[in-house]
């Protein structure tokens, strides 16, 4: 209450302190964002887009950076939709458009088919009880930062606003992402990487 109004615009304080940026469009995060986040994991990097299609032209040779942070001991998982599920054909009437959403799984798939037997990744389809809620939600973690993109109503994931968030508290917005992707990860069935 002592600053001026002036400060406190300028100051995160409470929630907002974990968004680092926000993008009205997941396409206007610049792909140096991608790319450092990747690059700079030790631990942990999920990604948990329904399709994923996009990450190997967003990041530069994307799966020798995947093969080289699973070599170096950080886990890589990807949670998908499955190209054949009932939420996945709804999205595809919502969406119409020519690059459809069973294609753009099937393009991650096969991706990670070409990643099979490194050790370290790990891809799961998420359950058809929780289709809903990933289609709509998109979860990427790198260690303590993470991208989130809100799915809006028909709009594909390049014009639905992202979210670069970093944790700060233990209950925050960060920890609140994870916490949904994890449980939907949990519950989801491993995809045999060997084939598309």
């Amino acid at each position: 209450m002592l600053w001026p109004k002036a400060v406190r615009d300028r100051l995160k304080t409470g929630g907002d302190e974990e968004i680092v940026q926000s993008y009205p469009y997941r396409s206007a995060c610049p792909s140096t964002v991608w790319a450092e986040l990747a690059s700079g994991a030790r631990e942990e990097m999920f990604f948990g887009g329904y399709t994923s299609y996009f990450l190997w032209t967003q990041i530069p040779a994307f799966a020798d950076v995947l093969r080289h942070q699973a070599a170096a001991g950080c886990r890589v998982r990807f949670l998908l939709g499955d190209p054949e599920g009932p939420a996945t054909r709804r999205r595809e009437e919502i969406e119409n458009v020519a690059l459809t959403v069973s294609t753009r799984i099937r393009t991650t798939l096969e991706h990670l088919a070409a990643l099979a037997g490194t050790n370290g990744i790990d891809a799961r389809f998420s359950a058809d009880a929780d289709a809903a809620n990933h289609i709509s939600l998109s979860v990427f973690r790198f260690d303590d930062q993470a991208l989130v993109t809100p799915h809006l109503a028909s709009a594909v994931g390049h014009d639905s606003p992202l979210l670069h968030l970093r944790r700060r508290d233990e209950h925050g917005l960060f920890s609140r992402f994870v916490e949904h992707a994890e449980e939907l990860w949990a519950r989801g069935t491993n995809i045999a990487t060997s084939s598309p």
